[in-house]
């Protein structure tokens, strides 16, 4: 059974690079399709803005990831426009993101601000 799912993952594979015509892609690089927010990332961004890679209840960690997620939503829905179900959750985080932005605001000013130019997010 194990080693019909390689067979059917490595035919999958054969025929997503059929599809990218004219673009040459590393075979590591097709473990990774459809994955964007891996083990990797959230670790990033976690060291980057909670302080540490372990740190993942911070205030400033956990923006920075609803953050990194609404850009890609966002990305996907300029694609697929009739994605409704996507659009609710978008919005969804959208207003997560905001509860915890307005507690730091409360909290610490100084920390919101940093945080708010280092996302680039308006407001």
């Amino acid at each position: 059974m194990e080693n019909r799912q390689e067979v059917f993952k490595i035919q999958i594979k054969a025929y997503l690079c059929t599809l990218i015509e004219g673009q040459s892609i590393h075979k590591n690089h097709l473990n990774n399709i459809g994955m964007y927010l891996t083990k990797e990332v959230k670790a990033e961004i976690f060291k980057k803005h909670g302080g540490s890679e372990s740190n993942t209840g911070s205030t400033e960690g956990q923006i920075a990831l609803f953050t990194h997620r609404i850009n890609h939503l966002t990305g996907h829905l300029k694609k697929n426009h009739k994605d409704y179900n996507t659009e609710r959750s978008l919005v969804a985080l959208v207003g997560k993101r905001r509860s915890l932005l307005d507690y730091l605001k409360k909290k610490d000013i100084a920390k919101y601000r940093s945080l708010i130019k280092e996302l680039n997010i308006r407001k």
